[in-house]
């Protein structure tokens, strides 16, 4: 899938700077990884953090950072910076059945060689390779801003889904084999693009049918039922980050 002159392979630390650097042109409006971020990743789930480089030049054309969770310690709508304690990782639980896709970035000077898709294939092969039944993220909404105020989130979701609107990188995770599950209000904190929705997203693991207390039905209810707020479906002004 990829061009010739890339690869794919685990982090380094040599990695760093470079990929701050990325993260500061793709996140313009979020507060890039540090070092140390960057650092507890390698630390604490070295294997889940990938690379993509170009052989001629060894620069970082892109990253895929995952950790792997227990889905039922958090909310469903929980936002990216408590699934990633706060992007450092450190809540990643060796145990977990579930890969999370914390992030998915490539540089703009590299986009449009089916990068992200081999990254994505890199988490999955992950997955079967420690037996996990599920990788969950979520996508970013990046189409819905400029409709918020004609349609809902769920309407948008279904017309992409239906193929009659094309949204950016929804659109493209769907192409990707995700699964679309629902909606979810403030999962990156400045999203206005996407009116600050994402929706959560899986892709299954056809090899590990998932244990019945992890169905994604039974997970602890969202944040907005425990309080009785459900955030307005229209535009608001305001991961994977």
């Amino acid at each position: 899938m990829l061009p010739g002159n890339y690869r794919i392979r685990l982090l380094e630390r040599s990695d760093f700077d470079e990929i701050i650097a990325i993260c500061k042109l793709v996140y313009p409006t979020e507060t890039p990884y540090t070092a140390e971020e960057l650092e507890d990743h390698h630390q604490v789930f070295p294997q889940g953090q990938f690379v993509a480089y170009d052989i001629n030049t060894n620069a970082v054309a892109g990253v895929h950072f995952t950790l792997r969770l227990r889905m039922m310690d958090f909310h469903i709508d929980d936002p990216w910076d408590v699934f990633t304690a706060g992007g450092s990782f450190l809540d990643h639980n060796p145990e977990g059945p579930t890969l999370y896709g914390a992030d998915i970035m490539v540089h703009p000077d590299h986009q449009h060689h089916k990068i992200a898709h081999a990254l994505t294939d890199a988490a999955r092969f992950l997955v079967q390779a420690e037996r996990l039944w599920r990788m969950v993220g979520a996508s970013r909404l990046p189409g819905y801003g400029k409709v918020a105020s004609t349609m809902s989130v769920e309407q948008y979701v279904e017309t992409v889904l239906n193929g009659q609107l094309f949204d950016p990188v929804l659109s493209i995770h769907m192409k990707d084999g995700w699964t679309a599950v629902k909606p979810i209000y403030g999962y990156l904190q400045h999203d206005e693009d996407s009116a600050g929705w994402a929706e959560v997203i899986q892709w299954i693991n056809p090899a590990c049918p998932p244990p019945p207390d992890f169905e994604m039905r039974n997970l602890p209810p969202t944040r907005s039922s425990t309080t009785g707020h459900m955030p307005p479906a229209t535009s608001i002004p305001a991961t994977g980050r």
